[in-house]
């Protein structure tokens, strides 16, 4: 495995990362997922309060707690489920953050986090009050480092510019270029990690049947699957190619890799050992489709 430098926290990161939103409900597939991953290389796992209301920290925290010393843990807040547990509502709120770290904690089993990530976010919230509540719990010990997870430039340059983020998890592929428009430069220059996510488009850059996909006609998604075959045949996996491309990019620090079973682990966890894509593929890549950009939240 290689790992690079989340600058902002002086932590060094695994090139992959395991998302784990992709987990099931069984606990003892998930425990041998997570540790044939560390086994692997892995030191930094992504989950969310919101993820299967819970349960998603609890299983997690269950199969991190023989090694939780020797990983990077990351969890996300300011999602709150209504009683059915169907649907969220925004709230970024200190008085909310505040409570919600106790019961993640809880669920995770343990007595800090390593990254506490604000899930989303708008221009419009109260991003002070947020940001003191971050800074609060940094006080208090139960988090080591904050970030955001935000794919909106507006936001992403106000946390960047007045707050002590170490990292911002965002949406980045061949089939999503938007932060190459304004936000991979803004973190790059203020040494604030990229964490992508969605690195395979939602499993198209791995084998999925192609479709429609962020403007990009299900043709042209095709037409650039092919392409991509073309340099990994024989070679590496189409998944590994795609990962190759995300990593390529030096603003970039971990591709948080969502993973359902051990073949798909296996795969991506290849991605660092195959040959090697060359600049010139990498370049030929990145010319097939015309970047996507930003619309909104400018």
């Amino acid at each position: 495995m290689n790992f690079r430098r989340l600058k902002r926290a002086n932590l060094d990161i695994s090139e992959i990362s395991f998302g784990c939103m992709s987990l099931g409900s069984n606990h003892v597939e998930n425990e041998s997922l997570i540790h044939t991953a560390f086994d692997g290389g892995v030191n930094y796992f992504d989950t969310a309060d919101i993820y299967q209301n819970g349960f998603n920290e609890e299983t997690v925290g269950k199969a991190l707690k023989p090694i939780r010393q020797e990983v990077i843990l990351a969890t996300k807040v300011g999602n709150v489920p209504n009683v059915e547990g169907r649907n969220w509502e925004w709230n970024p709120s200190k008085s909310y953050i505040l409570k919600a770290v106790e019961k993640s904690l809880k669920r995770l089993g343990t007595d800090y986090i390593d990254i506490y990530q604000l899930h989303g976010g708008m221009i419009e919230d109260n991003w002070e009050e947020t940001i003191e509540a971050f800074d609060l719990l940094h006080e208090r010990g139960l988090i080591l480092h904050y970030g955001i997870s935000s794919i909106r430039p507006n936001v992403i340059r106000r946390f960047v510019l007045q707050s002590e983020i170490v990292s911002n998890m965002m949406q980045y592929s061949l089939l999503d270029r938007r932060p190459e428009e304004e936000a991979l430069e803004v973190l790059s220059k203020s040494d604030v990690g990229v964490m992508v996510r969605g690195g395979l488009a939602g499993g198209i850059l791995a084998g999925k049947d192609s479709s429609d996909y962020l403007g990009y006609i299900s043709e042209d998604v095709e037409s650039l699957i092919d392409k991509i075959k073309v340099f990994s045949i024989e070679k590496m996996s189409l998944a590994q190619a795609s990962l190759q491309w995300v990593l390529s990019n030096t603003a970039v620090t971990t591709a948080v890799v969502g993973i359902r079973n051990m073949h798909q682990l296996k795969d991506v966890l290849g991605t660092v050992n195959a040959p090697k894509l060359s600049p010139e593929s990498i370049a030929e890549l990145s010319g097939l489709l015309k970047p996507n950009v930003y619309t909104k939240h400018r």
